[in-house]
């Protein structure tokens, strides 16, 4: 199976899609799966994964019903407040629904860089450790030393960093960056999402030699075992279409054995999220 590991559905309203701000206003209308579904099926896509966009519990609830109504839609990447005193018992509520395959907070937005490190923060997830599902890292690279401690203080939970961690490619910069994702790629818990690069380059005039050299940093510092293919779809659409983002990873992964690209464009993903599990 080819599996999109990171993509978004949305019914916009400004109230609740506030962080869609004037730069980004052609993401301001409704994202839904009947918007997805030619997409994957022209790009040969068999399933994917619908990541949060907001922070609430009614959204993760609205995405588990699209997964109940779409078997192509293969899992949930939810949010419910891990900071919360009853997180343990909003944990094993949700993640009695199988489709609910991890859990997501913005952290890159919170203005203390070292929020995963919160003791309230962590509380929640080792509550999370306890039911087997996986938890998405959405930071910014400043922020990858909390990051690498989070994933250091619970080995025993599967963690998935989010948009190769957000380096700094329209400024071209590698540094520190690339020597922090090597410091969280020693640890085995850790997976990389190869996404959101583009809308982290130059909208306009971003090329593949752009992405390339913070793509073959992930791939040498993580392995293909620990790399997925994602979409970042529709926010991609920013800087790149479906189209366009697909044909840069898959020409340059040309290098991989077919082993290995299966893995990217799908195993790594099933594998990490137990996708297995997860019945339409």
């Amino acid at each position: 199976m080819r599996i999109d590991a990171h993509q978004h559905f949305w019914r916009y309203t400004p109230q609740e899609y506030g962080w869609i701000s004037e730069p980004l206003a052609t993401l301001r209308r409704d994202f839904l799966p009947s918007d997805l579904r030619p997409l994957l099926t022209r790009h040969r896509i068999d399933a994917c994964l619908a990541v949060q966009a907001r922070q609430s519990l009614e959204e993760t609830r609205w995405l588990l019903e699209l997964a109940r109504e779409h078997a192509w839609i293969a899992g949930v990447v939810g949010w419910i407040d891990l900071r919360a005193a009853d997180a343990g018992d909003q944990i094993a509520r949700f993640t009695a629904d199988p489709r609910l395959v991890g859990l997501r907070h913005i952290a890159q937005d919170e203005p203390d860089d070292g929020f995963l490190l919160r003791d309230d923060f962590c509380r929640g997830i080792a509550h999370l450790a306890r039911h087997d599902v996986a938890y998405d890292i959405l930071v910014y690279a400043r922020q990858l030393p909390a990051a690498i401690g989070l994933a250091r203080r619970f080995p025993g939970q599967a963690f998935v960093l989010d948009h190769l961690g957000k380096p700094g490619v329209r400024r071209r910069e590698r540094e520190p960056w690339g020597a922090l994702m090597r410091e969280l790629a020693e640890l085995p818990n850790v997976a990389c999402k190869l996404s959101g690069l583009v809308t982290e380059a130059d909208w306009e005039r971003w090329k593949p030699g752009d992405l390339a050299p913070y793509l073959n940093t992930a791939l040498e510092a993580f392995g293909v075992e620990r790399v997925m293919f994602g979409s970042d779809w529709p926010v991609c659409t920013l800087a790149a279409s479906y189209e366009r983002w697909l044909a840069q990873l898959e020409g340059w992964s040309c290098m991989l054995t077919p082993a290995e690209r299966a893995a990217l464009f799908g195993g790594t993903a099933a594998r990490i999220y137990r996708l297995e599990d997860c019945r339409p």
